[in-house]
């Protein structure tokens, strides 16, 4: 870049040098700007300094200066703080849903949101045991077009794929397209999915968002309005394990008073609880029945009790059975 131009952009090189160079740790001396604008071919006279840095305080970047040694201008506040970064490089880098190649990238443009000094801070790696990241790298736009088409009051359609024993993606219904008029989306057990009305079921389903392929807007208007104005979000993801769909049941289970905490955490803090004796208690509440329910409740072991209804007792009890004599007959 000619010298000419290097000295009309000599404000937008300064603001570039405060974001990027210096924070209350490390300031940057009047006699430091100027040298580094001279590496750029910027002549930069005392006064014109002072001028410019007043500029740029009048424009919203808080510098100040520090008197102390070291000694100096730096940016003292900015939009978001180390902390709140830290933040979201922890969430960016344990979930599950972002592919690592995205993870990275997306870490990168976090750092530089700060000095390169602090952005040295959020180099760091969460410790997540054996964490599995998503291999669906379009999950990232995948969002961004569902966030679209929902904002754009459009129906989609997309393909959709399940994994095979050998590791290969099948698309479902043949390969055919879903046509679904979608309406929320909501992240469960570390997973992105989509709430929508099913066109051609004619009923509220999730998907997975990382299993959509090929998603494209129709440009019609969603259906299931009036659907989904009874659709209760919180509810629904509250009562389903896993996502894994079942006949709702409101369902009385006998915990041990150590695990009320688990219970409010799957339940949520208006759950129905009522003491059984010193040491347990009822909680009343509303799930969909399915294995995966019960495979909860059985990992909870011999302290957690179905009661009520019995056809759920009933059911969990021949799940049971039927496990126990598998493994008698593999014996």
């Amino acid at each position: 870049m000619a010298k000419s131009s290097n000295q009309k952009a000599k404000i937008l090189y300064l603001m570039e040098l405060f974001l990027e160079e210096t924070d209350e740790e490390h300031p940057i001396s009047r006699k430091g700007i100027e040298e580094r604008l001279e590496k750029l071919g910027i002549r930069a006279e005392r006064k014109s300094i002072y001028n410019d840095i007043e500029t740029l305080k009048n424009f919203g970047l808080d510098i100040e200066y520090r008197k102390e040694h070291p000694e100096g201008y730096y940016l003292a506040e900015r939009e978001f703080e180390l902390p709140e970064l830290k933040l979201l490089v922890d969430a960016v880098q344990s979930s599950r849903f972002i592919t690592q190649k995205k993870s990275d990238a997306l870490i990168r443009k976090i750092e530089k949101l700060t000095s390169r000094y602090e952005a040295r801070k959020l180099q760091r790696q969460v410790v997540v045991a054996d964490r599995i990241k998503a291999m669906n790298e379009s999950i990232y736009y995948n969002v961004d077009k569902l966030h679209s088409a929902i904002a754009l009051n459009q129906q989609i359609i997309f393909r959709y794929f399940e994994w095979t024993v050998s590791k290969e993606i099948r698309m479902k219904k043949n390969g055919e397209n879903y046509h679904v008029s979608p309406w929320a989306l909501t992240w469960d057990n570390e997973n992105y999915y989509l709430i929508g009305y099913d066109m051609d079921a004619e009923i509220i389903k999730h998907f997975r968002v990382d299993k959509m392929l090929h998603i494209e807007l129709t440009g019609q208007d969603r259906a299931g309005r009036e659907e989904f104005s009874r659709f209760d979000l919180a509810r629904y993801t509250k009562r389903t394990f896993g996502m894994f769909g079942g006949n709702e049941e409101t369902v009385r289970i006998r915990f041990h008073n150590r695990f009320v905490g688990v219970v409010i955490d799957r339940f949520g803090k208006n759950v129905a609880l009522r003491p059984d004796g010193e040491n347990y208690f009822i909680a009343r509440v509303e799930v969909a029945v399915s294995e995966q329910f019960f495979g909860w409740i059985t990992g909870l072991g011999r302290e957690v009790q179905i009661v009520s209804p019995q056809s759920v007792v009933e059911e969990y009890r021949d799940l049971l059975e039927d496990l126990g004599e598998m493994y008698k007959q593999n014996d």
